[in-house]
């Protein structure tokens, strides 16, 4: 198991920076990160974590399921 403040560090890990300098995140992504780390966690798991400890940070999938994409609303404001 990992370290509680490395689960920032791989969400951080798991943001995207696309070439017109937007910042998004996918959940598959993150718990990708997550696994390097030693944290065996769900979509579900990780889209729980996000909404709550994330608030720069909004769904913008457009799909149903739980694999969602995630985009920085606030460019001015961190975690």
């Amino acid at each position: 198991m990992g370290r509680r403040y490395e689960i920032g560090c791989a969400f951080d890990a798991a943001v995207k920076i696309e070439a017109n300098g937007r910042r998004t995140v996918m959940t598959s992504d993150f718990v990708a990160q997550l696994k390097k780390i030693n944290y065996e966690w769900s979509c579900r798991e990780a889209n729980n974590w996000i909404e709550m400890s994330v608030s720069t940070f909004r769904d913008v999938s457009k799909a149903e399921g739980e694999n969602r994409t995630f985009m920085l609303f606030n460019p001015n404001g961190g975690r």
